[in-house]
Order: structure tokens, then sequence, then C-alpha cells
């Protein structure tokens, strides 16, 4: 991944979600369900949109680039998707993946009738399995990796098409989690591993999938449950909902970041609340890291709930010594690496009566390069803080995930190059402390990290990796990617 290329966030330095998506079945306005639910998924994806409706006869589709409100917050674009079936994705793009014919649903007329598929995740043995198919003469019109899924589900010669699925899915390696539409009705499902969430809800007859659910809220449904690790759930128009365990008893291993980062805090993440999840984080990085400090100061806005935990678990006062702007445009509309350095500090304020002759705690959810939290610290020097400490509320992140979340190379990650006082004297701080992997697990509600077999997927910090990275293994460029997305 180019690291300098403008789409990629200011600094390359907040990770992001490459996806989230939302589906529903047996509603009388399903798309406009699903722009809502799209809606309150936002934050997994704020380069485009697209949503895919079935009306019993044919499938339509609507895919653009931007937010979900620059294009499904009128009438006349709900009406282009008729139907009480829908399934809708919000994406961010990488390096080589920006143009609409990436954006999903994606949709393919199969033997069988029309196919229509919204993927989070990344498939980490898919460009082994493009280069299989292409050499049988698949013809790929995209270059995102859920196209292969939709080409080993056409070539499948099981006769049903739940069996074609499961076959196709069999020969996959990585994360997934999937809403599929036939003319028969939705399948969800998720990867053995259950490494991407999704979620299961009801309102009245109307049943809805969604990766997070902060999207049932907003539609007024009722979370039923999590769709299980390697569980797939079919729903047809009648109604009647049917279970899958096609894999296997596979150890579950969902992806602890999302209690960390990427959900939102008001989502139920493996049965808890994110936002208390992320207090507990803070306070455990309080017990087993703490300063003293004047006021705990969150950098904003992702690390404001690790900051009031730490700040109660402490004892010390929590303030907000950073204010942020919310109307500045995303960064990387910026023409240049100059301008996109600058971009912290419109995003970004000191509050200098609050800060200036007091020693601070700054508390954020991760450091992945440095070069945000570089600014932070100067800013609050220059606003007058005395001392300037620095706590992070996950382990050093020092591994490239290969399952669906933006993450620079190994070699640009922090973590990965230096030690701990090398990281604390390159982004100025007093001192620089991270909650133990262990304790992070504790803040999630268990009594460790069991490490014969690890409870959530944390390959990012230990590099313990529980799915194959067949192509990752076999690249001979140090810059080729997992995903197809990221090619250049």
């Amino acid at each position: 991944m180019n690291l300098s290329h403008p789409f990629i966030d200011a600094n390359g330095d907040k990770l992001r979600e490459e996806c989230g998506i939302f589906g529903t079945i047996n509603a009388d306005n399903a798309s406009a369900l699903t722009a809502l639910g799209l809606h309150a998924l936002q934050h997994r994806g704020q380069e485009a949109a697209g949503i895919t409706s079935y009306n019993g006869d044919r499938f339509y589709s609507v895919r653009g680039t931007g937010h979900v409100a620059d294009n499904f917050s009128t009438e006349e674009a709900l009406a282009e998707l008729p139907g009480h079936m829908a399934a809708g994705h919000v994406r961010y793009s990488t390096t080589g993946g920006s143009g609409l014919r990436n954006v999903q649903p994606l949709f393919a007329d199969l033997a069988s009738g029309g196919f229509a598929v919204a993927h989070n995740g990344n498939i980490s043995n898919a460009r082994t399995l493009r280069d299989d198919l292409v050499s049988r003469g698949a013809i790929f019109q995209s270059t995102s990796d859920t196209e292969v899924i939709i080409h080993l589900v056409a070539t499948s010669r099981y006769p049903t098409m739940i069996d074609r699925i499961v076959d196709a899915l069999r020969m996959v390696e990585g994360a997934y989690s999937l809403i599929i539409m036939t003319p028969e009705g939705m399948i969800a499902c998720r990867d053995p591993h259950g490494i991407r969430p999704l979620v299961m809800g009801k309102v009245g007859d109307t049943i809805t999938f969604a990766s997070e659910s902060v999207a049932f809220n907003v539609i007024g449904a009722e979370m039923i449950r999590e769709v299980e690790p390697g569980e797939l759930i079919r729903v047809d128009y009648d109604g009647k909902i049917e279970s899958l365990h096609p894999f296997g008893n596979i150890k579950p291993r969902p992806c602890i970041f999302e209690h960390v980062y990427f959900s939102r805090p008001d989502s139920v993440f493996v049965g808890q609340s994110v936002y208390s999840s992320r207090k507990s984080i803070g306070e455990q990085l309080a017990i087993e890291n703490p300063a003293e400090v004047d006021l705990v100061v969150p950098v904003p806005d992702s690390g404001v709930p690790a900051a009031i935990g730490y700040a109660q678990q402490a004892g010390i006062p929590f303030e907000l010594g950073i204010i942020r702007s919310h109307y500045v445009g995303r960064t990387f509309i910026q023409p240049t690496q100059g301008a996109r350095t600058s971009s912290v500090s419109l995003k970004h304020n000191a509050n200098r009566a609050l800060v200036e002759g007091k020693r601070i705690v700054l508390i954020d959810d991760s450091l992945v390069r440095g070069t945000t939290s570089i600014k932070i610290v100067q800013m609050m020097r220059d606003a007058g803080a005395t001392e300037v400490h620095f706590r992070v509320a996950s382990p050093p992140f020092a591994n490239s995930c290969f399952y669906g979340v933006d993450t620079p190379e190994r070699e640009k990650l922090l973590a990965a190059q230096m030690d701990m006082d090398a990281m604390r004297d390159h982004i100025g701080a007093d001192s620089l402390a991270f909650v133990s992997i262990d304790g992070l697990y504790r803040a999630v509600g268990l009594e460790g990290r069991n490490s014969a077999c690890p409870q959530y997927c944390d390959a990012c910090f230990t590099g313990e990796y529980p799915t194959p990275l067949t192509d990752q293994a076999g690249r001979d460029d140090k810059d080729a990617q997992l995903s197809f997305d990221r090619v250049a």
C-alpha cells in the first residue's frame, strides 16, 4: 500500500475498517431500512456506499461514492430500489480500489438466477483462487476479493444454492461476514473463526442483519443474537429461518480491536457493551500504568471512553484538554503531504486555559505510525503543559492485519521498528505505556489471554494469525498485498 496515496487518512495513523454491511428481508420498505442501517454504520466506511434490492422479479442496484446520505437520502433514490429484500454496503477504498466497479453489493446473473453479495472482511487466499479461476476461463469485472466468492459459487457443481455457497466457502481462507441475496431469499454467514462481526435482528416480521447492533437501533429493531462463527442463516419470504453449521467445531476468534476502536461505543460486541469495554480498558491501563499528573485528557474522539475509565480508576480529573472540530473535511482531500501534515491542527486544538501549567496524561486508543501522536504531544507543550505523558488503550500494534482492516505494512508500524524508550522519544512524551495483552483481555471480561488457544484474534498485537495467509506466504514482492483492492 502506498501510504502517500491521497485516499489514505491524513497521516496513515488511524486504522480503518474497510466496510460495513446491512441486510433486510420481508420489509415493505426494505431499501429505506437498509439506507438507515448503513447510515448507522457509516463509521465503518466513508468513501462509497451501495444498495441492491429484489422485488420478486428482478434485482436493482444503486452504487455511488461518498456517504450514505449523498446517495440514498431522497425518495427518488430509494424509488429506484423497489422490493421486500435489500442489502447494502459501506466501504473504504484502498490504493487501486476506489472505482465504482468495486462498490458493493456485487451482483451477477448465475445459471440459477440473480446473486448479490455484500462482504465485510478479507480473503487471504483470494489471489491464489483468482489465478486458478482465470486459468479456467473466469472473467473478473472488479478488483475486489469478494468477486472470487461469486465465481466459486458459479462454478460449483452442487445442485442447490446453499450447497454451492458452502462448497465455495470451504475453499476460502481468511475473514468474512456475508449477506447474500438470491431469488429464494437471504443468506447471512460468518467465517468459522467469526473474525468479522455480524448480528441478527427483528422488527415485526422483518429480519435484519448488520455488522453492528447499533444499526438496529435506528430502525427500531431488536437484536436477536450474533450470527455464530461458521454459521449460515437462511431466511425465506415466508419468514422461515434455518440455521446451518457446515464447517465443524472451530474455536471462535473474533477481532478484539472491535472492542478497542472499530465498533461504535453504543454497539454490543460478543455480548458486551463496547462503551463499557473501553472504559474498563482505561481502568486497566490506570492500574498497570499510573501517572502522577493533574489532568487526564483524551485524544478525541476515540480516546474518550478509555480516558473516563482511566480518570475514575486513578482519581484524577478528566478534562477536555483537546477540542476537536467536527466541521473539517476529511484530510485525504488535501493535495499535498505538506497540507495533510497541517491537518492535525485543523481537526484538534489545545484548550490552553485548561492545560497551561498542568501535568497531563493523554489517552488514545492506539499508536500506529505515531505521526498524529507527535503533533498532539507538541500541541500540548505549546499550550503550556509542564509534563505530557502518553497512555495507549491497546497493546503495541506491531503486525499488519490481513482480515479486512486497512493497516500499513509492518515496516511502517512504530511498534515493529522501535522499543518503548525509542517510541517515547519519537513522539516526544515524558513517558509512554500501553495496556498489556492480558490486561486487555481482563478488560473485556476474561481472566486473561489463553496463550494455548487465544479467545480473540489479536494478531495485530501478537503476530499469531488464526488462519493461513496463503497469498502473503507466496508473494515475491514486498509491496504485494492480499486484497485486490490494494493492488496499485
